[in-house]
């Protein structure tokens, strides 16, 4: 089944509302020769309305990368879904390994905060990690089943069709070396099959599921290259509008290829 393929920047902490603008608008008017390529950048909490202004009538969507699981109330410094949702943001990352790892956040809230997305229209676009620690295949084969069945409970199979899933090696994240492009086609079958066995198996040809961790221009063909590697979820790469480019540049190739 062909999946349409997606690439997102992941900003993380960096990038100033003085920056945005200049970066949108290189790129925006360069993607129209990748039409069949979805482009989202992810932002921090305050550059989140620039982005969106500076996105507005471009191909460009922008998500969020974390929010909060109530839609409202006595929670300072969190983000409500309600408001994402208002502002225009369309996806939100949640449960990236930094977050599961820095902030302690568990499958329980990833779950809770996939709820709460989807019930105030933002896509979820759900990072499953990988612990370092794992000592055979079997291990990491159950790590990541766990992870997908945790995120998902209670989630529909029409609400399936608005969510992202995402692997991302913990090892990987920063390091500046990629999972081989076999070993992550590997990992991102087992989500799929997972997903198979807890809805079925058209909504598990169907969910778009990407590969994020030092990804880069150098191996992201390669990657995308793969029959289960829909999108990549891209950090420090991401952080350079020609760098971005030539992922979406790369993701057109691979898929088309």
């Amino acid at each position: 089944m062909s999946r349409r393929p997606i690439v997102i920047a992941n900003w993380k902490m960096n990038k100033l509302p003085s920056e945005v603008s200049q970066y949108i608008q290189y790129v925006a008017p360069k993607l129209d020769g990748y039409s069949n390529v979805d482009a989202v950048l992810a932002g921090q909490d305050v550059l989140l309305n620039t982005m969106v202004m500076a996105a507005k009538d471009t191909s460009i969507e922008i998500g969020a990368e974390n929010m909060y699981w109530q839609d409202k109330g006595a929670y300072t410094g969190e983000t409500s879904p309600r408001a994402l949702a208002d502002l225009g943001i369309s996806k939100v990352i949640i449960g990236h390994s930094e977050r599961r790892n820095y902030f302690r956040e568990t499958d329980e809230m990833v779950n809770l905060k996939t709820l709460a997305a989807l019930r105030n229209g933002v896509e979820p676009i759900i990072a499953i990690d990988e612990a370092v620690q794992l000592s055979s295949l079997n291990d990491h084969a159950h790590w990541i089943v766990n992870q997908v069945v945790e995120s998902l409970k209670g989630v529909t199979e029409q609400e399936m069709s608005r969510i992202l899933l995402a692997y991302e090696p913990t090892a990987a994240i920063g390091s500046g070396q990629a999972m081989t492009p076999v070993d992550a086609q590997k990992s991102l079958r087992i989500i799929r099959q997972t997903v198979a066995d807890m809805f079925n198996q058209n909504i598990a040809d169907r969910v778009r599921i990407l590969y994020g961790g030092s990804v880069k221009p150098a191996n992201a063909y390669d990657l995308l290259k793969q029959p289960d590697i829909d999108g990549v979820l891209v950090g420090d790469a991401a952080l350079d509008a020609t760098t971005f480019l030539e992922l979406i540049s790369l993701a057109d190739q691979a898929k088309r290829n």
